[in-house]
């Protein structure tokens, strides 16, 4: 039975990361070339849409990532400043992009990476559990204010994901909680009445979890063979990522 197990573990680390961001950047590049061509994301073409969706399984492998970052880093306080900055850095691609889709008051996903990271520091830290819930609750607010990508739901499954570690049945229901609610509240906020929204919902929910299977059942969890250069690819291609696209609209417009 464990030999099975360690055949189905195809991916290391960085080649899941490296997996995962090539679906994102084709996921985003279908949606935001909509988006930006003045369409809604319900005008994407079916085969778009699907692969649009498989972009689903980057979040959930960079929410294992800042877990497994807090826990293995030799200096959180670094890695935490790294989040944050790279996150202020990709402020700039991500408004050229969607300042005139959404105007000034819009983020990114690595701001709520950044607050995900800081929420599990609170958990761990020596305070009463009332003030590390106080303080947990304003980071979630803090990705609703800024509108960060995920926002509330990315730090509550980093979280989870932290806390639940070593309980992989806690750990799965939490995350498919979470998962779900989330695409169920987009589809009721989005249109209650269309086929098409809940179809897409549930698959997207799907999707999420198919991500949370590649990292817990098809990653061996060592390191690729150079993971420094890795580290630094993943952090430099996301806000590259905004302006490639922005570029391709430019070309194509």
């Amino acid at each position: 039975m464990n030999l099975q197990k360690e055949k189905l573990k195809i991916f290391n680390r960085d080649s899941l990361k490296f997996t995962a961001i090539i679906l994102m950047f084709w996921g985003h590049l279908f949606a935001w070339l909509t988006l930006l061509r003045g369409g809604e994301l319900t005008d994407i073409p079916l085969w778009q849409s699907f692969i649009s969706s498989l972009a689903l399984i980057c979040p959930s492998v960079m929410f294992f990532s800042v877990a497994d970052g807090y826990k293995y880093t030799r200096d959180r306080k670094k890695y935490a400043l790294r989040l944050f900055v790279f996150a202020c850095i990709t402020l700039i691609p991500n408004w050229i992009v969607f300042q005139p889709i959404n105007g000034w008051r819009t983020s990114n996903a690595i701001f709520t990476l950044f607050f995900g990271l800081l929420a599990i520091i609170i958990w761990e830290s020596s305070m009463k559990k009332w003030q590390k819930i106080m303080l947990i609750f304003l980071c979630v607010a803090a990705t609703v204010l800024i509108m960060s990508d995920w926002m509330i739901n990315g730090v509550l499954l980093i979280l989870f994901v932290h806390i639940f570690r070593d309980r992989p049945k806690a750990r799965f229901i939490s995350y498919t909680a979470v998962s779900a609610a989330m695409q169920i509240t987009e589809a009721v906020l989005t249109d209650f009445s269309s086929v098409r929204i809940w179809v897409s919902a549930a698959f997207n929910t799907a999707v999420l979890l198919f991500g949370y299977f590649c990292v817990t059942v098809l990653s061996n969890g060592k390191k690729g063979k150079y993971p420094l250069f890795s580290k630094w690819f993943f952090y430099i291609f996301y806000p590259l990522h905004y302006l490639i696209i922005f570029a391709v609209f430019k070309i194509t417009s």
